[in-house]
């Protein structure tokens, strides 16, 4: 374990509900959760002792990280130990990046689906959850230890001898994990979205400062060099100033997506524990496996699966990792017939940035990001870069002096930060300000009205009531 061989001595903090500096979220109501514990109304289920777990007090002690400068091949018993919560189509990407690096060991694996498969035309029959991730972790590790199971992301985020954790579940359950696992003295890797809710973005990433955690969000695009690009060209001014952004995004779910019966949940997932903080809906494979994002319960639709990817790089090139636009609409919206998904189909943001420049963040514009300026442009999407210059996108060509963090493994890039402790690419900050622009979308949508944006303050000038809808969060009783 990676922390065998660190020096300096730092405490992991963990959940306290009766010390008000290591509590849950702000977004919890711990003082009714205790109460419940105290009066035992805890709901007898199969995971009632978790819950009990997640808010009880506990401390561990662990030695702080020392800089590794060697890139040769760790020993096997330096490599950095690895838990992965959430075992889907995502999961499972995830664990191929960590199998093929030399660095990580994974020894514990969760998720509350044992067993599924893929139903989709794209991968159909495909396995993925608990078992078949353990199967293919010890088909694929060779000679590795065998790796433990778990449906209970606790037993990851509180183990002595993980040092990092991998968050691979659907959005709602992002924030308790990392929260869970930060506050257990782990650095996290999460996918994007960082968070469900905009309130759960800004708790997650100051608690990442807090905690001087490392932490990566799964925004793999910065890991790419046509990305990277194009991000130098705007730096180094090869179009001007830029006053004109076109971001393209996937259209939502228009219809539903599997099957919309209602039934009762299959035996190998525990729907409840699945749920979690969100409301326990109804029953349907429309709504499960891929497709949940569908509903605002669970996700924020194709919108908030994406922004994270194209916008993130709009925000990149301008340097607005720790800012964001100063005013926000959505405009254009269109919703699915169906009442099996909430989320929008066809959408648009149109935001506005200090300085006048202009995007468009479109499920109706091309996939990828244009950013176009009074000398130039570039569009760049996965695969693919094209300039009004072609000499811009040749390989050799050099952008200019300003050079931006180049990584080209999203997830080695965040196993070298874990050694290193330097930042990853995409931190928890960084994450989270590129997606914003959604959040204040759907609340823009919600109110028929823009809103006027302080970055600074991350607050809407002078609209409490679009203030109070982006703050608002109602977690699921007991988990808050």
């Amino acid at each position: 374990m990676l922390f065998r061989f660190q020096k300096k001595s730092i405490v992991r903090r963990m959940n306290s509900p009766n010390d008000p500096d290591k509590r849950l979220p702000c977004s919890f109501s711990p003082t009714s959760l205790v109460a419940q514990l105290k009066e035992k109304l805890m709901p007898k289920s199969s995971i009632e002792l978790t819950r009990r777990k997640f808010i009880s007090t506990s401390a561990a002690v662990a030695a702080a990280p020392s800089i590794f400068t060697s890139t040769a091949k760790a020993a096997p018993s330096e490599r950095i130990t690895v838990g992965v919560i959430g075992l889907g189509s995502r999961g499972f990407n995830l664990l191929d990046d960590l199998l093929t690096s030399p660095d990580a060991q994974i020894v514990a694996v969760c998720d509350v689906d044992t067993l599924h498969y893929r139903d989709q035309e794209w991968g159909k029959g495909r396995r993925f959850g608990l078992q078949a991730g353990q199967e293919y972790i010890d088909q694929k590790s060779g000679s590795k230890p065998g790796v433990s199971t778990t449906r209970d992301f606790h037993d990851i985020c509180t183990r002595d001898d993980i040092d990092a954790v991998v968050v691979a579940t659907p959005d709602h359950w992002h924030a308790l994990c990392t929260l869970e696992a930060l506050r257990s003295g782990k650095d996290v890797y999460c996918e994007k979205p960082i968070t469900h809710t905009f309130r759960e973005g800004q708790t997650v990433y100051r608690e990442v400062a807090k905690q001087n955690a490392i932490f990566q969000t799964g925004s793999q695009q910065r890991s790419d060099w046509q990305f990277r690009r194009a991000v130098e060209l705007v730096r180094n001014g090869h179009l001007g100033k830029i006053h004109t952004i076109e971001v393209g995004l996937p259209p939502g779910y228009d219809k539903p997506q599997g099957d919309p019966t209602v039934t009762m949940p299959p035996e190998h997932v525990d729907y409840d524990f699945w749920c979690g903080p969100a409301p326990m809906l109804p029953y349907m494979r429309a709504r499960h496996h891929r497709w949940w994002r569908g509903h605002r319960a669970y996700g924020g639709g194709v919108l908030m699966d994406w922004i994270g990817h194209h916008n993130d790089i709009a925000h990149w090139a301008l340097d607005l990792d720790r800012s964001g636009p100063v005013k926000v609409e959505a405009v254009g919206w269109t919703f699915p017939e169906t009442n099996i998904y909430n989320t929008p189909y066809h959408y648009e943001i149109q935001c506005e940035y200090e300085g006048g420049t202009k995007s468009s963040i479109s499920s109706r514009n091309k996939l990828g990001a244009r950013l176009v300026g009074d000398s130039g442009w570039v569009f760049v999407t996965r695969g693919s870069i094209v300039a009004s210059q072609p000499a811009w996108t040749d390989a050799k060509f050099n952008p200019g002096h300003e050079k931006v963090y180049a990584s080209d493994n999203h997830m080695q890039n965040f196993l070298n930060g874990v050694r290193s402790r330097r930042p990853c690419i995409c931190p928890a900050e960084t994450g989270h300000r590129s997606i914003t622009p959604g959040h204040l979308a759907y609340v823009s949508q919600s109110l028929g009205r823009a809103l006027r944006w302080d970055p600074k303050t991350e607050t809407v000038v002078g609209d409490q009531s679009a203030n109070d809808l982006l703050q608002r969060q109602h977690y699921r009783q007991p988990w808050g």
